[in-house]
């Protein structure tokens, strides 16, 4: 069974930046998908970032392009959201993901609503304006 373990969450001013780590066990972590997504309260879940973890291949939502980077240390089992320039709109609980669907939900959110079973237990981001 797939074990995630977010960290890095936290509280900045509009414009700084967070990096957030998901640590994983349990599975084949580099020949898998791996990524994040976040859900705001009163708001629906979005698909924020996923990446192929042979490949590298990442996918972003619009939402976040050119302001967050998602990587992977295949060694460590270990994926990253580097979140730069962020907005008080990016203020969410982002919960980190084992699952290739996760590529389908960011590039069409209207077509699949996944329950995400392999998820973590989220981490917080809160961004002041």
């Amino acid at each position: 069974q797939v074990q995630l373990s977010e960290s890095g969450g936290g509280s900045v001013q509009a414009g700084g930046s967070l990096r957030l780590s998901c640590a994983a066990s349990g599975h084949t972590f580099d020949h898998s998908c791996m990524g994040w997504f976040r859900q705001a309260p009163g708001k629906e879940r979005e698909g924020v970032a996923s990446i192929y973890t042979h490949s590298g291949t990442a996918y972003y939502a619009e939402s976040v392009q050119d302001r967050f980077t998602i990587s992977r240390d295949n060694a460590k089992k270990t994926v990253y959201l580097q979140m730069n320039s962020l907005k008080p709109e990016d203020t969410a609980m982002y919960y980190c993901v084992a699952d290739c669907l996760l590529v389908t939900f960011i590039q069409a959110p209207d077509r699949i609503k996944p329950d995400f079973d392999n998820r973590g237990q989220g981490t917080q981001v809160t961004v002041l304006s």
